[in-house]
């Protein structure tokens, strides 16, 4: 017969599973010891030498006090010096509000005074063209921009587009600006010219008035005339025959432009004839030139 075998008695036992941290036996041993053992040994040998707590001596013990009271005096030293400069620096501090204030109210003055001088110019120049000019003063004098200008014309205000974005897109057409539904500047000389080849007689933008050495520009994303920034919407009064003024405009190639700038990229527009326009005179009238008439002692 055949005999099965037996497992043995004695058999070794399974080793247990590896612990998921064995790997990190360091750091868990760095967690677990975090005071090293040679501090760990000091501190004991302090202990049984009575080395350990508070000193015990008399002049240790006054040495402690005496660096105790050091620290208290620094501090309250610290924080008495903190009150006293509190009122010199919130008093200096009202005196520099107070030098900036009076500043800007010299300056304010400043201003008022170049406005003023600069008006006085501006009279004596038109009194001046009034005496001189004979009966060609006057007309001088509208044409220059020297004088304020009231009469029939046409009131065209030109806005962004509803969703003008500021980013970049393909040209529009050969002007270099983007393709956006922003009003460039280009777009208002454009406008500008438009209007005085249908026969303006005196146009203003904003209320700045245009002359023959106004400048259209742009910095950045700001219109400016004669150096003075606009924003939108832009309206453009011009005086002149208010019907004929304002059909001559759209029918034109500029005028033409416009309608195409609302078509293709948003911009809005709207022009219409009024009886009663008033243009200011021009604020930066300088003249370069005189020659005495002739015959005049």
């Amino acid at each position: 017969m055949c005999r099965m075998s037996q497992p043995s008695p004695h058999r070794t036992p399974a080793a247990p599973p590896a612990r998921p941290d064995a790997s990190m036996s360091l750091l868990t041993h760095v967690m677990d010891h975090s005071l090293d053992e040679g501090y760990a040994e000091a501190a004991a040998r302090r202990a049984a030498a009575g080395d350990a707590g508070l000193p015990r001596t008399l002049k240790a013990k006054l040495a402690l006090a005496g660096g105790l009271v050091l620290a208290a005096m620094v501090v309250t030293l610290g924080a008495a010096q903190a009150r006293i400069e509190a009122p010199v620096l919130a008093k200096e501090r009202e005196e520099l509000i107070d030098r900036v204030e009076r500043a800007g109210a010299a300056a304010d003055t400043l201003e008022e005074e170049i406005e003023r001088l600069r008006t006085d110019v501006a009279d004596r120049q038109r009194e001046a063209l009034k005496q001189h000019g004979g009966d060609q003063g006057e007309l001088v004098a509208l044409l220059s921009g020297a004088t304020e200008v009231r009469g029939p014309g046409v009131r065209l205000v030109v806005n962004d587009a509803k969703e003008a974005d500021t980013g970049g897109g393909g040209p529009r057409e050969s002007s270099g600006f983007s393709d956006t539904g922003r009003v460039r500047d280009r777009d208002m000389q454009r406008i500008v010219n438009g209007l005085w080849q249908a026969g303006a007689e005196a146009v203003s933008i904003n209320g700045q008035r245009l002359t023959s050495l106004s400048a259209i520009r742009a910095a950045g994303d700001a219109i400016l005339v004669d150096n003075k920034p606009l924003v939108p919407p832009y309206e453009v009064l011009a005086v002149g025959a208010k019907n004929r003024l304002g059909t001559e405009f759209q029918d034109s190639v500029d005028g033409q432009y416009l309608h195409v700038l609302q078509e293709n990229y948003g911009i809005r527009y709207s022009i219409s004839a009024e009886d009663d326009v008033r243009l200011p005179a021009a604020s930066s009238l300088i003249v370069r030139t005189a020659e005495p008439k002739k015959g005049a002692s």
